[in-house]
Order: structure tokens, then sequence, then C-alpha cells
């Protein structure tokens, strides 16, 4: 199957290949997607679209609340990852296109009666743009359901750490690591240009009413310890970017690589801390 950079992270890097990161995971996506799901409010016999949808989270989902009469509209700009959808998806509730969320031209005007997406606007450069075509493709009274992290909230807080850790004893080399993710992906600036209130905003002026954000952010909460070392080593924190473990061997000598995976396997067992924010934000076609 041929892939690309979307597919190679979700179906591989996300996780490592790890079932016990996928399982650890597996929680958090669940809770994502019923909260985009719930607000949607979908109703048996609606038509959804579910933009980015990736391996197909949200659209999955949705077929469950469609009903028989429902349909699912799977859309990405990655072949591979809609092909994965293919592959799960019931093919006489569903369909596939291939379309960007700033342009859904293949969509046509007022045909849908709920547009989902979940953490895509933040790959999105003309998040407008977006917005207006989440809009145009609504019927009046559509419903939107979007899910976005705001990343540049730990940043703001004074709080962005690398993977949850104390950064203290290895702060010479987190220097480093961020340096070359930095030089790795500057498109990844489209993650850290935006916030909650930018969401709000770009709805109100693409014409949503009723526009709801349920916002949460946590400073300093515990998170899970990283048990395996070795996996989250082969996984990226992004689709933009190169794996721990790839920058770990490009951006450190070998001597700093071993004593920087020195300490994160003498923290086996104590918690990560976790900053954060989310909103889920809901609006209206009227």
């Amino acid at each position: 199957m041929t892939t690309d950079k979307w597919a190679s992270w979700l179906l591989r890097h996300r996780d490592g290949g790890s079932a016990g990161l996928r399982s650890q995971f597996a929680p958090q996506l669940t809770g994502f997607r019923d909260g985009v799901l719930d607000r949607a409010e979908i109703a048996p016999g609606d038509t959804v679209l579910d933009v980015g949808t990736g391996t197909g989270l949200i659209g999955l989902g949705a077929l469950d609340r469609v009903g028989p009469a429902g349909r699912v509209v799977f859309s990405d700009i990655s072949e591979a990852l809609l092909d994965e959808c293919r592959r799960l998806a019931d093919p006489a509730r569903s369909s596939f296109v291939r379309a960007a969320a700033d342009d859904l031209s293949p969509i046509p005007d007022a045909s849908v009666d709920v547009v989902t997406t979940r953490s895509v606007l933040i790959y999105v450069a003309r998040k407008p743009a977006a917005f207006a075509e989440l809009h145009r493709v609504l019927r009046p009274g559509g419903r939107l359901s979007v899910f976005e992290p705001i990343n540049n909230f730990p940043g703001r807080v004074g709080r962005d750490t690398l993977l949850g850790l104390d950064p203290a004893p290895v702060a010479d080399l987190i220097a480093k690591i961020r340096a070359a993710y930095a030089a790795a992906a500057p498109a990844a600036g489209t993650m850290l240009d935006f916030d909650e209130r930018d969401l709000v905003r770009w709805a109100a002026e693409a014409g949503f009413t009723g526009v709801r954000l349920d916002y949460r952010a946590e400073v300093d909460v515990p998170g899970p310890p990283i048990t395996d070392w070795p996996a989250v080593r082969n996984t990226a924190p992004n689709p933009l970017v190169p794996t721990y473990g790839e920058v770990l061997d490009t951006a450190l000598t070998p001597a700093e690589r071993d004593r920087f995976d020195a300490h994160v396997l003498s923290l086996a067992g104590a918690p990560t801390r976790h900053t954060a924010a989310t909103a889920y934000l809901s609006a209206t076609r009227s």
C-alpha cells in the first residue's frame, strides 16, 4: 500500500507499533470520539461528513449513530487512510472523498446534516477558509462539531516540557532535541498559531450561530509513567516530525544519547507531569 506522512503516523508512529501504548491511548481516543459525536447531536438518517477522518475514529463511530438510513462521508487528504477506512466501514452506508479541510470542493453545497472534525485544523494554514468550507457544505440547520488541542497553552503557562519529564537533569539535551524538532518541521507552526478564542471567532465569521465552546486546561497534572521507553522511542509527537529515536540519534552525540536514555529509564514507574488544553466547539448553520 502506498503510504504518506499522515498514514505513517496514524498507523505506525503514533504508538510505535506497541500494543501496550495503543491500549494506553485508547481510553483518551474514545473520549475524544464521544465528545465530538455527542456534541454533533447526530440523528438516525443523517448524512455526516467527517473531515480529516484519519483511521475513521469519528466516522466509524458516526455510522453507529446514523442508523440504517444514514450515511457517513469519510474525507481526508490521504488516500492511504481512506483505504483504511474503506476496509473498516460499511460500504452500503459510506462514501470516501479525498479533500483538504480548507478545500472541500468535491462536496456539494448544503449537502450534509453534520460535519465533524478532530485534531485537523492544527495542520491547516488557512483556518478561516476551512471554517467557511465547513459552513458551505452544511444544510440549513446542520450541526458542526470540532475538537482541537490548544497546543500553545503549555508555552503560555511556562510548562512546555518534553514527554512530561523533569527537565532539570537533562535540560541541555532537551534544548538540543527541541532545536532539532523545530528545524525538521517548519510547517508545524500551524499547530501553535491559534487558541480557543480564534476557534470561536472563525466560526462566527463563517456564519455559524449557536456557537458553544467547552474548554479544558490542565497544569502539572500527574500523567502515566513511561514504562516502555524503547516503544516510546519509536513514536513521533505528530505526523510532521521524526520519531523521538530518530531525533535522539541525529541531535545528540552517542554519549549524550546514552545519558538521556539513562535519565528516562531511571524514572520508570514515576508519573509524568501533564500540561495541556483542549477545546470542543459546536455550532449550527442557521
